[in-house]
């Protein structure tokens, strides 16, 4: 039995990310109070077949405080069951959700008339931080569309139905900030930027004149190595820590060219050893 719970901020895509599981065969509840997990997963263990069933159900700001404080202990009862027990966690940069509110209208759900906008969505972040610290991957859609979420959604959750761990490279710009959903970030500013070379500016670090460029300096090629060695050495021990998803942020200056080249070599390169591998460049905007 597998048992998928989404969560997150009002306009974070929760519903999108429900659709998505909806779309493939799961059976969704939306908004569930968290104090009913318990009672669900043990109705889900009297059916037959319940070793072949998919659940998924969206746990939200709208619950009693006291059930999301209770959330850990919670999920610790449906993990020691037959279950497989997946948390997921959408959020997204405070002044990207007041701009979604803005541009759609709606009323958020915590917002009344002594609580303004920006308000409700600072106490929605407090109110969830008990699922926030017992999640399994936490999922920035600050800039993502929705196709692009929906896509991302379907290649880490629905695509990690294997043992294997799901495996995300993404490159970024630290002058556009770090990505909040990383477990792990590489600073690759240190080494030679294709920037300074007229003719390469304008490419990114899928074109073929940057990959020329990198694979040709010596410091490109160290930085590799170093980075592919550590992660050889200490991905077994996130996935034995039963780590069904890790992100793995290499960062440079604006996101175009050197991060964008290492990914694509880490993918390239564990590929060959994961089953479930995949790099997303931020600052592209295109998830691959």
């Amino acid at each position: 039995m597998r048992l998928v719970i989404i969560s997150g901020r009002s306009g974070s895509g929760k519903s999108t990310a429900l659709h998505v599981l909806e779309d493939v065969g799961f059976n969704c509840v939306d908004n569930l109070p968290a104090s009913l997990l318990p009672n669900l997963v043990e109705e889900i263990k009297r059916q037959p077949g319940r070793e072949e069933q998919r659940f998924a159900i969206s746990i939200d700001a709208r619950n009693a405080w006291q059930n999301l404080q209770q959330f850990p202990q919670l999920i610790h009862q449906a993990q020691v069951t037959d279950c497989q027990c997946e948390v997921i966690f959408l959020d997204a940069r405070s002044n990207v959700l007041i701009k979604r509110f803005s541009e759609t209208r709606r009323k958020h759900p915590l917002s009344d008339e002594s609580t303004d906008l920006i308000k409700a969505i600072a106490r929605e972040r407090q109110l969830l931080e008990p699922i926030v610290n017992v999640a399994d991957l936490v999922i920035d859609t600050s800039n993502l569309n929705l196709h692009e979420l929906r896509d991302l959604v379907k290649k880490r959750v629905i695509g990690g139905t294997g043992p294997d761990m799901a495996i995300l490279f993404e490159s970024f710009g630290f002058k556009h900030g770090l990505p909040v959903d990383a477990d792990l970030v590489f600073d690759v500013r240190c080494l030679p930027n294709p920037y300074w070379k007229p003719h390469l500016r304008a490419q990114t670090g899928r074109d073929q004149g940057v990959i020329d460029f990198l694979s040709q300096q010596p410091e490109a090629e160290e930085m590799f190595i170093d980075i592919r060695d550590y992660l050889e050495r200490w991905l077994p021990r996130f996935e034995a820590s039963n780590r069904s998803y890790i992100t793995i942020a290499l960062g440079c200056t604006g996101g175009q060219h050197r991060s964008v080249y290492l990914c694509g070599k880490l993918q390239q390169y564990f590929e060959k050893q994961h089953s479930n591998v995949q790099v997303r460049h931020r600052e592209l905007g295109q998830p691959r």
